[in-house]
């Protein structure tokens, strides 16, 4: 199982930034899917996930309005479209999959794609 994040990179305070997810190894229109992320110093906090079809999304309080997830399941890709980013963006941002809709820890994770947000 492959999960590679990547889209990461340094924008200013209202800018946009689009994470890529690319997957192998699993049956991606099996899973759930998920984004998460870290800042320096806290924990890793749930940002968004989209269920198998793409039918629903769930999107924490802190980015909604702002952040916004797709999938392909052809491509067996996931997508965060991230706008009027804000410097508290800033943070390390994972992708993850799961079978289930909600997990709160994923099965499957790839490694981070770093976003930082300049006042």
């Amino acid at each position: 199982v492959q999960l590679q994040a990547s889209g990461g990179g340094l924008v200013q305070a209202g800018g946009s930034l689009r994470l890529s997810c690319a997957t192998s190894g699993f049956t991606f229109s099996n899973y759930a899917m998920y984004w998460f992320r870290q800042a320096p110093g806290k924990e890793r906090e749930f940002v968004a996930c989209i269920s198998w079809t793409g039918s629903s999304t769930y999107i924490a309080d802190s980015v909604k309005g702002r952040f916004t997830l797709s999938r392909d399941n052809g491509k067996k890709t996931v997508n965060l479209q991230m706008n009027s980013l804000k410097p508290e963006d800033t943070a390390v941002y994972f992708c993850a999959a799961d079978q289930n809709l909600q997990a709160r820890k994923p099965n499957y994770w790839g490694q981070g794609t770093l976003v930082t947000v300049s006042s």
